[in-house]
């Protein structure tokens, strides 16, 4: 008898234990992935290293939209190709391939690069809206292990970011493929060629809804990804959007986020736009941020390249004071930076990408405990200069030092001037009457100084300093009278 008892004890513990397990699990419903919760890794990361690199650097003319471009009559990138290799049907896209050796790339010292750089997460481009995967996949024979290349990219970056202490992630533009290539399709070029169909197809019109088999094929390459790479974040571009994909978003967000459960580490879906409803997963805005305080936390993916993401001949960079300031920024208002590259099609980065890297990576040296793992204040900041706000909406007036900008971490306020001050720092959120605290004492981060401050009833003066510790921009730390 009481080992019968026992039995159905343990029955019943299991079976308990089973059930919460269970209610744990996300289904592929709005109402179960609305208990997503952003992980603090990625809100206390901050800062993130974007990657596209494909078979479109090696033309290096226009941007990544090369492929598509090429296939449309008239385009600048069109007159171009012909000029410069030929028409379309004697010499497609297809042909850049073997001219693809990334014979130069060395991920260890890409990582490192990125790790001097201050950044905390690294995102290649598993596969852009040409269509050419740059991992090893058994969906698609047109892949960088297969072909060009002969190399997983993408599982050697995962490799080496993983094995250097960095969070990896991966980003897919697979379902804009479904109509990238359709302009070949209305002249004599090689897309209309029934070989090459399982690369340059479907290359529908935009207005043509997917079909389920697209569709799936798209979920299977995702979820291909994650099981061969186990990134912790993974990026969408806008297309995603469309409303037949909407049980196919569910259901991956589902798997995906089960996945993080089963791996005990938290994981993030980028989106864009109205993908996902709020909360659900993480808002990223192209080439924009936001023009105030977020309450969830999101993500600005900007480019150091101004005209292309990927790599062209004639791109130019911003410099490492525009990405410093931008991120102090974007992260008062609890985003994150996830700033891109473009690297050549032999492997190595550009000269102009790896400077602002490295300037922004000395800056952080100095002042990253006013970035890593803070939150914003009650208020992102104050200053004369307007934020930019939306997407693609760059910062086009450049913030000063009369410009600040607030971050916390426990008891400690972080203010941040968007430059070296040249004369008293007025910070009116600080005076007496804010009634936001009585302050003790004021450091400036990279020397441990004291700094002469006065607050006053209707504004903290901060007292510029004969030298700075660093670039772009200054950080102090505040504390208060408790």
């Amino acid at each position: 008898m009481k080992k019968v008892i026992v039995i159905i004890l343990c029955f019943t513990f299991t079976a308990i234990i089973n059930s919460v397990y269970a209610q744990d699990r996300y289904q592929a419903t709005w109402e179960s992935l609305s208990k997503y919760k952003t992980p603090d890794w990625f809100r206390d990361a901050k800062f993130g290293i974007f990657i596209h690199w494909g078979v479109y650097s090696v033309p290096a003319f226009g941007s990544e939209w090369y492929p598509r471009q090429m296939y449309q009559v008239g385009s600048n990138e069109y007159k171009h190709h012909i000029a410069t290799y030929g028409p379309q049907n004697k010499f497609g896209y297809k042909d850049f391939i073997p001219m693809f050796k990334a014979e130069k790339f060395d991920p260890q010292a890409w990582v490192a690069l990125f790790k001097k750089a201050g950044a905390k997460y690294v995102v290649p481009v598993a596969e852009h809206h040409d269509g050419f995967a740059m991992y090893k996949t058994s969906l698609s024979k047109w892949n960088a292990f297969n072909m060009g290349p002969h190399r997983d990219v993408v599982g050697e970056l995962a490799a080496e970011v993983k094995k250097q202490g960095l969070i990896f992630g991966l980003s897919s533009h697979r379902i804009e493929h479904w109509f990238f290539l359709n302009g070949g399709k209305k002249f004599d070029s090689d897309v209309l060629d029934p070989k090459y169909a399982d690369f340059y197809g479907p290359a529908h019109e935009e207005n043509e809804t997917m079909s389920p088999e697209y569709m799936n094929d798209w979920l299977m390459r995702d979820i291909e990804l994650v099981n061969n790479y186990q990134p912790q974040l993974v990026w969408f571009d806008w297309w995603i959007e469309q409303p037949a994909l909407t049980a196919y978003r569910k259901s991956f967000a589902a798997f995906y986020y089960n996945k993080g459960l089963d791996w005990n580490k938290g994981v993030v879906i980028n989106y864009k736009n109205s993908s996902f409803p709020d909360g659900t997963a993480v808002l990223d805005l192209e080439r924009g941020k936001l023009g105030a305080i977020r309450e969830q936390a999101w993500q600005t993916d900007d480019a150091i390249g101004n005209q292309s993401w990927g790599y062209t001949t004639t791109n130019t960079f911003k410099d490492a004071r525009y990405v410093v300031t931008n991120l102090v920024d974007i992260v008062s208002k609890n985003g994150n930076l996830l700033l891109n590259i473009g690297p050549k099609p032999d492997g190595t980065i550009t000269d102009g990408e790896t400077q602002t890297l490295l300037g922004t990576g000395k800056w952080l040296d100095v002042n990253g405990d006013a970035i890593y793992g803070t939150r914003p204040w009650k208020i992102y900041g104050e200053g004369p200069t307007k934020s930019a706000s939306g997407s693609f909406a760059d910062q086009k007036e450049p913030f000063t030092w009369r410009d600040v900008r607030f971050t916390t971490k426990g008891d400690l306020l972080y203010i941040t001037a968007l430059g070296l001050p040249e004369g008293p720092l007025n910070i009116k959120a600080l005076g007496v009457k804010a009634g936001n605290g009585k302050v003790a004492g004021i450091k400036m981060l990279g020397t441990g100084g004291a700094v002469s401050w006065t607050q006053k009833d209707n504004e903290l003066v901060i007292q510029p300093s004969k030298k700075y510790p660093s670039e772009y921009a200054v950080s102090y730390v505040v504390s208060f009278v408790r």
